[in-house]
């Protein structure tokens, strides 16, 4: 998914260089929504990754 908005953020740093400002605009604000989503399941994995059960074994 961060691979998603890097490639929409490269897009719409084109995109404004050659002045089409409605595909960077639209590309800018995909690789917002992409990035937050990525951030919240990045912690919301590093939470849930941290529940372990151990058991102690006789």
């Amino acid at each position: 998914m961060l691979r998603w908005a890097v490639m929409f953020l490269v897009i719409a740093l084109i995109s404004a260089l050659f002045g089409f400002t409605d595909v960077a605009g639209t590309s800018i604000v995909a690789a917002k929504i992409l990035f937050f989503v990525f951030l919240v399941l990045f912690v919301v994995s590093l939470i849930m990754g941290d529940r372990r059960v151990t058991r102690d074994l006789p």
